[in-house]
């Protein structure tokens, strides 16, 4: 079982590691397109955004207090969604489509990161194959 577990951390954290990767180093023309949706100070807010969803998936995929790499993937998720694919703005009827699937992933995805989030913090200690137990400990 905790070889599934394991698998299942590092196959749901490699698209945000990637993702954290993507906003440092493809700054400029992530920070182009954050700007086009309107988002203030965009240069911050992907640099931001990059620093918040690269720690959180490493923190997930590695064990490290993965609970709160959780939290730290559903709270960009959150804004991701809101700011960036808020799909009911577009007026053009293919960027409407383009964006709902997004916002769609985001909320999918942040459903995912919640019930991460709700299973380390039970599991706790139990959860082999991690290197911190969480922070947070719910029953």
């Amino acid at each position: 079982m905790n070889g599934v577990v394991l698998a299942g951390r590092i196959l749901f954290a490699i698209l945000f590691v990637m993702s954290g990767f993507n906003h440092l180093t493809r700054l400029s023309m992530m920070s182009g397109y954050a700007k086009s949706r309107g988002l203030p100070a965009p240069k911050l807010a992907v640099a931001g955004s990059g620093i918040v969803i690269l720690a959180g998936g490493l923190m997930v995929a590695l064990g490290i207090y993965a609970d709160l790499g959780s939290l730290l993937l559903a709270a960009f998720l959150v804004s991701a969604a809101f700011l960036m694919h808020a799909f009911w703005r577009d007026k053009d009827p293919q960027a409407r489509a383009m964006e709902q699937v997004q916002f769609s992933k985001d909320i999918a995805l942040l459903g995912a990161s919640l019930a991460l989030f709700a299973f380390f913090s039970h599991a706790g200690s139990s959860l082999g194959l991690t290197i911190t137990g969480p922070l947070f400990h719910i029953n």
